[in-house]
C-alpha cells in the first residue's frame, strides 16, 4: 500500500516530476547524501520511473520521527530502494533528512535518535511496488548506448540522415537494442539485391524511446557495402525502394 506523504518535513512529491527529480530533491535535501556509493548513483542515471510511501512514524512530545520508502525501476527491469529518516531531534528541532541504501543502515540511524521509547511507532509493511509506466515495445540491455550511437550515425553516407538535434537526444541514451526488420526489395528474374534493414531502438533516460533505422545495401559502383541511416521505417523503405530501382 502506497500512503501519501502528510508531514510538513516532506513536499509533496508532484507525479509528473521525471525519476531524476525525484533523485536529485532527495539527495539535495539529505544531509549525508554524499555517502552513498557511486554505484548506487550510477545505476539511478536511468531510472524510468519512482515510487514514494511513507513507511513508518514516530510522533510524541513534539518530536517526530518518518522513514519513507523512495523505489527506482531501472532499465534492465530491477528496482532499486533508498531509504529517508527524516527528524527534528538536532538541536534547534529543524527537520533533517538522511538517505540510506538498506533498511540495516535506517535501523542504526533511527536507534541514535532522541525519542521517548514509551511513544508506539506507526509502521507500514513493505509491500512489492507496482509502476505504471508508458508503453515499452522492446526490452533493453543497459550498454554503451551513446557511443554505439554516434559510431551508426557516423557510417551512415546518406544525405539525409538524421540530424544533430537527433544526435543530442541520442547522447542520453542509457540503453539500446537491435533487431532485423523483414521484407526486401526484389528483382524478378534476376540475382536478388542484397539488402538488409535493422531497426536500433534506444531507451532514454526519461524513459522515452528513439528508433534509428540501418539500411544496408551493395547498390553502389564497385558493388560494396553502404550504410544509410533514416528517422523512420517508412524512409528507410522509400530508401530501399529507390536502390532496388536503380539497380534494375
Amino acid at each position: 500500500m502506497s500512503v501519501p506523504y502528510e508531514t510538513a518535513a516532506c513536499e509533496p512529491p508532484d507525479s509528473s516530476d521525471s525519476p531524476e527529480e525525484h533523485l536529485a530533491r532527495l539527495l539535495g535535501r539529505a544531509l549525508n547524501s554524499f555517502e552513498l556509493p557511486d554505484e548506487t548513483i550510477r545505476r539511478l542515471d536511468c531510472a524510468l520511473a519512482h515510487d514514494g510511501s511513507l513507511h513508518s512514524a514516530h510522533h510524541s512530545a513534539g518530536l517526530h520521527r518518518e522513514t519513507y520508502r523512495h523505489t527506482w525501476l531501472l532499465a534492465d527491469g530491477s528496482a532499486l530502494t533508498l531509504w529517508e529518516l527524516v527528524h527534528n531531534t538536532a538541536p534547534g528541532g529543524e527537520p533533517q533528512h538522511e538517505v540510506y541504501v538498506d533498511e540495516e543502515e535506517l535501523r542504526t540511524a533511527t536507534a541514535r535518535l532522541s525519542l521517548p521509547p514509551e511513544a508506539p511507532d506507526f509502521e507500514l509493511p513493505v509491500t512489492e511496488t507496482a509502476f505504471t509506466l508508458p508503453a515499452v515495445r522492446h526490452v533493453y540491455v543497459p550498454d554503451d548506448s551513446p557511443d554505439h550511437a554516434r559510431r551508426l550515425l557516423r557510417r551512415a553516407e546518406n544525405a539525409d540522415r538524421p540530424d544533430a538535434e537527433t544526435a543530442a537526444l541520442l547522447s542520453t541514451a542509457c540503453a539500446h537494442r537491435i533487431t532485423q526488420a523483414f521484407g526486401r526489395p526484389s528483382r524478378a528474374g534476376r540475382a536478388p539485391l542484397c539488402f538488409s534493414l535493422y531497426e536500433h531502438a534506444f531507451l532514454l533516460g526519461d524513459g522515452g524511446e528513439v528508433s534509428l533505422w540501418e539500411v544496408e545495401h551493395t547498390v553502389t559502383p564497385d558493388g560494396r557495402h553502404m550504410c544509410e541511416v533514416y528517422a523512420s521505417e517508412d524512409a528507410a523503405r522509400r530508401a530501399m525502394e529507390r536502390r532496388a530501382a536503380q539497380g534494375r
